[in-house]
C-alpha cells in the first residue's frame, strides 16, 4: 500500500497529458520513474513493443479520452469492469489501467534483475481488450474522504488493542522515507488533478503505512498465531479502505470528465 503502484503512475501522468498539461516525453519520464525501461505490447498496428510516448499517443489516436486505475485482490475485483481474461490478468498483477473512451486496458509485467542496491527493472505493459462499464467497487472522492476518516481511526484502535507497537528502527525509516518522500513528491498525481484528490491519496498512504508496519514491522505483543490472524483480521477491512481510496483519488481526473459530459447533455 505504501508504493505508489505503476498503474498509479501512468494514469495520473497520461490523464495530464491527455490534459495538455504536459509533454509527452515528460509524462513518460514520470511514468518510468526509477524503472530502467517501460514498453507496451499487444498494441493494436504495432507487431513488436513499443515505447511509451508511442503507445500514449497511439492509444490517444485509438480514442481513449483518459485513464483510470484497477487494484483488484483476491475477491475483490476493485476498478475492473471486465472482461475475464483482462480480469484475471489485472489480479494477478494486482493492478491495471483501464482506458475510457476506448475498450482498452493495460497489465504491468515487471521483470527485475541485478544485485540488492543495484536492480535493474523492466515493465511490459499488455494492451488487451476490456469492457466498457462502470468499475468495481469505486467509491466517490467523498465517500473515500468519509470512510478514510473512519478507517484511520479503527486502524490506530486496532492496533493499540492488539498492543502492535510498530515501533523500531525498521518502522523509523519506513516512516521517515514516507515523510521524505512526501515533502517532494506533491506532484504524485501530476499536473490537473483537484486539491482534494491528492488530499485523499496522501492519507490513504497514510492508513498504508499504518497497515504496512503493523503487518511487516510491529510486532508488540501479538505473538501468537492466534494473535497474528485477529490482527490480519482486524486490519484486513482497513487496508481495503486505502486501496478504494487510492483508486478514487487517481480516477478523479475520468470521473470530473464523466461529470462535464452529463452537464453538457443536461443530466
Amino acid at each position: 500500500m505504501l508504493s505508489e503502484p505503476r498503474s498509479g503512475r501512468l494514469a495520473a501522468w497520461g490523464n495530464a497529458l491527455l490534459a495538455g498539461a504536459v509533454s509527452p516525453d515528460d509524462a513518460a519520464l514520470a511514468i518510468v520513474g526509477e524503472d530502467a525501461v517501460h514498453r507496451v505490447e499487444g498494441l493494436p498496428g504495432e507487431a513488436a513493443p513499443v515505447g511509451l510516448t508511442l503507445a500514449l499517443g497511439r492509444l490517444r489516436q485509438l480514442g481513449v479520452t483518459g485513464w483510470r486505475v484497477a487494484l483488484p485482490a483476491p475477491g475483490h475485483p476493485l476498478g475492473l469492469s471486465g472482461p475475464p481474461d483482462f480480469n484475471a490478468r489485472a489480479l494477478e498483477a494486482a493492478e491495471a489501467v483501464v482506458g475510457f473512451g476506448a475498450p482498452y486496458g493495460l497489465v504491468p509485467d515487471v521483470s527485475e534483475a541485478g544485485p540488492a542496491g543495484d536492480v535493474h527493472v523492466e515493465v511490459v505493459w499488455r494492451c488487451l481488450a476490456v469492457r466498457e462499464a462502470p468499475p468495481a467497487d469505486v467509491p466517490s472522492l467523498g465517500e473515500a474522504e468519509r470512510e478514510l476518516a473512519e478507517a484511520l481511526r479503527d486502524a490506530t484502535a486496532v492496533l493499540t488493542r492488539l498492543d502492535v507497537a510498530a515501533s523500531g528502527p525498521a518502522a523509523d525509516a519506513a516512516r521517515e522515507a514516507y515523510r521524505a518522500r512526501a515533502e517532494v513528491g506533491r506532484e504524485v498525481l501530476a499536473p490537473g488533478y483537484p486539491p482534494r484528490a491528492v488530499r485523499v491519496l496522501e492519507l490513504a498512504q497514510r492508513i498504508g503505512l499504518l497497515v504496512d508496519l503493523a503487518y511487516d514491522r510491529g510486532h508488540g505483543g501479538a505473538v501468537s498465531a492466534s494473535e497474528m490472524a485477529a490482527r490480519g483480521e482486524a486490519l484486513r477491512p482497513v487496508e481495503r479502505v486505502a486501496r478504494r481510496a487510492q483508486v478514487a483519488a487517481y480516477n478523479a481526473y475520468v470521473e470530473e470528465r464523466e461529470r462535464e459530459r452529463e452537464r453538457e447533455r443536461g443530466f
